[in-house]
C-alpha cells in the first residue's frame, strides 16, 4: 500500500548543493559502540587479573619467590595504581574513598607476607571498576547514536530553489523538502504532499501513519514513498528526539537513594577502619611496645576488618542470579541492576513490541453481502494486489494468504497512492485494497466493528464493488496474560499499560492480557511524567519496553527491562535487563529471582558481619594469631560465597518461573 511515486511530488528545482542528502530508505543509523579494550580501566584490570592467575599456581605449588613475586607485583601495580590515585585525590577533597582502603589493606597484607589475600582484593576491585566504566561508556555511546536518527543535512527550499544545508542551520519557519525514504530533519508541519510516516521511534505505533497537509511530523522519523514539503517548527536542539536524549542523560546521571546510602556507609566504615588501625599501631608504640609485634597486630586487624567478606556476601547471590537468568535468555547488566529489580512495587508495560509482537497481522476477514465471494477468494485477490507493495499492511495481507496455503494469482498494472491504497488488475478483475475513507462512501458495520475493537480496517474492492473488510491488528505475544498476572502477584498491584498507540487499540490489548489501568496516546515525556508521579508517591517502578520512545522511561524508572530481539539500541542500553528471547514470562521470572537474591544477600551480610565482628573483637580484646585471623576471614568469605552460589541451580529458575 506504499506507492513508488507520489502525485503530489513537486517538480524538480535547481539544486545548489550537490552534497544534498540522498534518500536512504530504512537504513538504520550507525551504532556507536566503544570497543572493550579501548577503555584503560579494562586494560589495567585484565593485566592485573592475568598476572594474579599466573602467580597463583606458582605460589600455591611452592615455587621460589622470584618466580611468583614479580607477577604479584605486576598484579598490585596494574590493578591498584588507579584506585589508589583516585583515593589520594579524594583525600585532597577531605573524602575517604573505600578503594584507597582496599589498596592499603592489600599493601598491608603483602607487607606481612599475605600476597594471595592482597592480590585477590586488588583484582576484585579492579574488575568492578572496569565494568562500571564500560557500562557508563556504552550508555553514552547509545545516547550519542540516537542523534544519528536525524539526518545531518536537509534540503531547504528558498525562492523556488533547493539548497542542501546542515540541519543545525535550519531555523523555525524554514521549508524543507523530504524525499521518499528519507528521515525527517526537523519537527514541523506538512505544507504540501501526502505520505506515510514510520514514527515508531517517537510514539511506538507499529504501523506507519498517513500524513497530509497540516499534520505534525517529528525529526528522525522515516518518510514513506511520498514527497513532503515541511515547515520547520522547532530548532534541532528543541526537537522531540533531542529532548529524548536529554531526558535519558538526566535520568542516567541521577543516583538512586540506595547508592547514596551505601556511599555514606562506605565513608564511615573506611574512616573507622583507618582510625582503628592507626590507633592499634600508634598507641602501643607510644607505651614502648615492640614494633614488629605491634605492626603484625595492626596488619592482622586490617585484614580481618577488611570488607572482602562483605563484598562477597553481596556479589555471589546477585552474580549467580545474573548467570542463571542469562542461561534462560535474560541479560541483567550488573549486580546493581539485579538489586533494583528486587525492589519494584509497580510495573508499567509498553504495548507494541512488549505485550504484542510489533508486527501487523490479519485477524479477521469480514465478507460483505454484495461481494458474493468466499474468504479465501477475497483474501487471495487482495494478496495479489498487495504482492508488490512494501507497506506493512500489504505484507500482512500477503502473509495471511500464505498462512492459509493460498497462491495469489498474477497481478498487472499495479499502482499505489499514499494514504489511500493499491490497485491492480488480477485475473481480469480490477482489484483495489485500501482505507475505508478511500473506498467506501457510506457507513459499513464491518469497518465500524473492526475500528471499535482497536483494529485497522482494510477494504477489498473488486470491479468497483466492496467485497470484504480485513481487520488488521498486532499479534499478542505468547504468555503475555500469564506474565501480567504474575507481575501483579509479585508487586501486589496490577500493571499499568503506557503506550503511544491510540486508545481503542490499547484498550483491546489491555482487556486481552488482564490490565485495567491504561494510559494511551503518550509521547516519551508523558511516560517519564507517569513514572515520576508514581515514584514521588513512594513506588519503585519497573518499566518494560522496547523502543526509543521507551528509553527515557526505562532510564527514569527504578528498574527497566527491554524486550531485546527487536528493541532499539537506546532501549537496550537504558534498561537494567534485556529479554533476549522476547519471552513475556521471563519478566516476572527475573523479578522473582532478584527477590530471592536479595534474601540471600541479607543472610550473607548477617553471616559476614558476625564473623568479622567476632574476629575484630578477638583481635582488640585479646591476641588473634595471624594464621587464625586469615583462616577466619577467608572461612567467612568462602561460607557466604557458597551460600550465594545456590542460585546457580536450575531449580532456582524453575521456582522463579512459578512465582
Amino acid at each position: 500500500m506504499v506507492p513508488p511515486t507520489s502525485p503530489t511530488s513537486s517538480p524538480a528545482a535547481p539544486v545548489r548543493d550537490t552534497a544534498a542528502p540522498a534518500a536512504s530508505p530504512a537504513a538504520p543509523p550507525g551504532r556507536r559502540r566503544t570497543r572493550l579494550f579501548a577503555l584503560p580501566e579494562v586494560r589495567w584490570a585484565a593485566l592485573s587479573a592475568a598476572a594474579f592467575l599466573c602467580a597463583l599456581p606458582l605460589h600455591l605449588g611452592g615455587a621460589p619467590a622470584w618466580a611468583w613475586g614479580p607477577l604479584y607485583a605486576l598484579c598490585y601495580a596494574a590493578g591498584g595504581w588507579e584506585p589508589g590515585w583516585a583515593g589520594l585525590q579524594a583525600l585532597r577533597g577531605r573524602t575517604l574513598d573505600v578503594d584507597l582502603l582496599m589498596v592499603v589493606a592489600a599493601g598491608g597484607a603483602a607487607a606481612i607476607g599475605q600476597f594471595l589475600d592482597g592480590g585477590l582484593l586488588i583484582v576484585i576491585f579492579a574488575v568492578s571498576g572496569a565494568l562500571e566504566a564500560l557500562a557508563t561508556r556504552r550508555t553514552a555511546d547509545s545516547v550519542s547514536g540516537l542523534l544519528d536518527l536525524a539526518p545531518a543535512r536537509a534540503v531547504r527550499l528558498t525562492d523556488g530553489t533547493q539548497e542542501g544545508v546542515p540541519v543545525a542551520e535550519l531555523r523555525v519557519g524554514d521549508t524543507v523538502l523530504v524525499r521518499p525514504g528519507e528521515r525527517l530533519p526537523a519537527d514541523g508541519t506538512v505544507l504540501e504532499g501526502a505520505s506515510e510516516i514510520d514514527q515508531a521511534t517517537i510514539t511506538g505505533e507499529p504501523l506507519p501513519v498517513g500524513c497530509t497537509t497540516g499534520d505534525t511530523v517529528f525529526a528522525g522519523t522515516l518518510n514513506g514513498t511520498g514527497s513532503l514539503r515541511v515547515r520547520v517548527d522547532a530548532d534541532a536542539a528543541e526537537s522531540v528526539i533531542a529532548r529524548i536524549v536529554a531526558m535519558v542523560e538526566e535520568a542516567s546521571a541521577t543516583k538512586a537513594p540506595t547508592q547514596l546510602f551505601i556511599e555514606k556507609i562506605e565513608q564511615r566504615y573506611s574512616a573507622a577502619v583507618v582510625v582503628a588501625t592507626l590507633a592499634l599501631l600508634a598507641v602501643p608504640l607510644a607505651f614502648g611496645a615492640d614494633f614488629t609485634s605491634t605492626l603484625l597486630r595492626a596488619m592482622t586487624f586490617m585484614i580481618v576488618a577488611s570488607p572482602c567478606a562483605v563484598v562477597l556476601a553481596t556479589m555471589p547471590p546477585l552474580l549467580s542470579a545474573i548467570a542463571n537468568a542469562g542461561r534462560h535468555g535474560v541479560l541483567v547488566k550488573s549486580a546493581v541492576a539485579m538489586e533494583r529489580l528486587a525492589s519494584v512495587t509497580r510495573v508499567a508495560l509498553d504495548k507494541t513490541g512488549t505485550l504484542t509482537e510489533g508486527a501487523p497481522r490479519v485477524a479477521q476477514v469480514h465478507l460483505l453481502p454484495a461481494g458474493g465471494l468466499d474468504e479465501d477468494t477475497a483474501l487471495a485477490l487482495a494478496a495479489a494486489a498487495e504482492l508488490h507493495s512494501e507497506h506493512p499492511l500489504g505484507r500482512a495481507v500477503v502473509a495471511a494468504a500464505r498462512e492459509r496455503g493460498l497462491r495469489p494469482p498474477e497481478a498487472r498494472e499495479f499502482d499505489s497512492v499514499p494514504g489511500r491504497g493499491v490497485s491492480a488488475l488480477v485475473s481480469g478483475r480490477a482489484v483495489r485494497v485500501g482505507s475505508p475513507a478511500a473506498l467506501l462512501t457510506g457507513a459499513c458495520p464491518a469497518v465500524t466493528d473492526a475500528e471499535a475493537e482497536g483494529r485497522t480496517a482494510v477494504v477489498v474492492e473488486v470491479n468497483g464493488e466492496p467485497v470484504a473488510v480485513l481487520a488488521v491488528d498486532d499479534r499478542l505475544r505468547a504468555g503475555a496474560p500469564e506474565a501480567v498476572a504474575a507481575l501483579a502477584r509479585l508487586t501486589g498491584t496490577g500493571p499499568t499499560l503506557l503506550t503511544g498507540d491510540n486508545g481503542r487499540a490499547a484498550a483491546r490489548v489491555a482487556a486481552e492480557v488482564g490490565i485495567t489501568e491504561v494510559r494511551a496516546g503518550l509521547l516519551p515525556q508523558d511516560k517519564v511524567a507517569a513514572v515520576r508521579e508514581w515514584e514521588r508517591a513512594g513506588d519503585k517502578v519497573l518499566v518494560v519496553g522496547d523502543g526509543v520512545n521507551d528509553a527515557p522511561a526505562l532510564a527514569a524508572a527504578s528498574a527497566g527491562v527491554a524486550m531485546g530481539r527487536a528493541g532499539s539500541d537506546l532501549a537496550l542500553e537504558s534498561a537494567d535487563a534485556v529479554v533476549v528471547r522476547d519471552e513475556a514470562a521471563a519478566v516476572p521470572a527475573v523479578v522473582a529471582l532478584s527477590r530471592r537474591a536479595r534474601r540471600l544477600v541479607v543472610q550473607n551480610l548477617v553471616i559476614a558481619s558476625v564473623c568479622i565482628g567476632v574476629l575484630v573483637v578477638w583481635d582488640l580484646a585479646w591476641h588473634l594469631p595471624l594464621p587464625l585471623g586469615v583462616a577466619g576471614h577467608e572461612g567467612s568469605t568462602v561460607l557466604v560465597g557458597l551460600n550465594g552460589l545456590r542460585l546457580l541451580r536450575e531449580s532456582a529458575w524453575r521456582d522463579a518461573t512459578g512465582a
